[in-house]
């Protein structure tokens, strides 16, 4: 299996910190787990067409299903999966959740929170699993790992609207009177519609934060980063809060 460590340090630098309190045994299936869903993140990015990124995804469930292919991620990933390493249905779950990308659109509340649960709250279930995490250990990293997704997805409304999409929740929009295409004109008239779910994150983070068995903590260190970016309003990392998610792995409490 591949060394990515150094990558994941570059492209994924919040979850890289966490990986450091993952046990060293199992830190490198942990940083392919993370590269990965860096693929999986990318798969709308990088396609000028929502019908492009499902193909993209399907490229990754047959690589999960079983189909090898000549890859840099693909390879290890099926030798972690045959080793038992990572669990194939984890796994599977993430990619059915990254589709709802596609569409460019989500149309509710109930489908935000569906999306989140299954794309960054599936990732820390994935990595739950990969450190050995219990059944109700596993529903709060779920919820922990929505945060994370709901906080990503907040940074990212001026990025999106760029790219002339906007995932923020449509009922959500309406109910501040506005829609998709003024929130893509400008991004700056969804501050209201941030700011509730901002509050809505934090009633998550407050719900699923606790002590959790140092083992597993590593799969739900990145919400303590994500938490102090939604209090704080605006998004600007400061040294405090990697200072944070340290102190919280050191003493087994998020």
């Amino acid at each position: 299996m591949s060394d990515f460590s150094a990558r994941i340090r570059e492209i994924d630098p919040d979850r890289f910190l966490a990986g450091l309190f993952v046990p060293s045994e199992k830190r490198e299936a942990y940083f392919l787990l993370c590269a990965f869903n860096h693929e999986l993140a990318r798969a709308r990015e990088v396609a000028s067409l929502g019908m492009l990124a499902l193909i993209r995804l399907q490229w990754w469930r047959e690589v999960v299903e079983g189909t090898k292919r000549r890859h840099e991620i693909a390879e290890p990933l099926s030798e972690a999966l045959e080793a038992g390493g990572l669990d194939q249905a984890s796994l599977l779950s993430m990619i059915d959740a990254r589709e709802a990308e596609a569409d460019d659109a989500i149309p509710d509340l109930a489908s935000l929170q569906t999306y989140l649960e299954g794309s960054a709250g599936g990732f820390a279930v994935a990595a739950g699993r990969l450190l050995g995490a219990g059944d109700a250990d596993l529903g709060r990293l779920r919820r922990l790992g929505a945060v994370y997704g709901l906080a990503g997805l907040l940074l990212n409304v001026t990025a999106l609207a760029r790219q002339e999409r906007c995932l923020l929740p449509q009922d959500i929009l309406a109910a501040h009177a506005l829609s998709v295409h003024d929130v893509i004109h400008d991004p700056r008239a969804a501050a209201p519609v941030v700011a509730e779910l901002s509050a809505l994150g934090l009633r998550w983070f407050s719900d699923a934060s606790g002590r959790m068995p140092r083992a597993v903590i590593a799969a739900g260190l990145p919400a303590i980063l994500a938490a102090r970016d939604l209090r704080r309003g605006v998004y600007r990392r400061l040294f405090g809060d990697r200072a944070a998610l340290t102190i919280a792995g050191l003493a087994g409490r998020l």
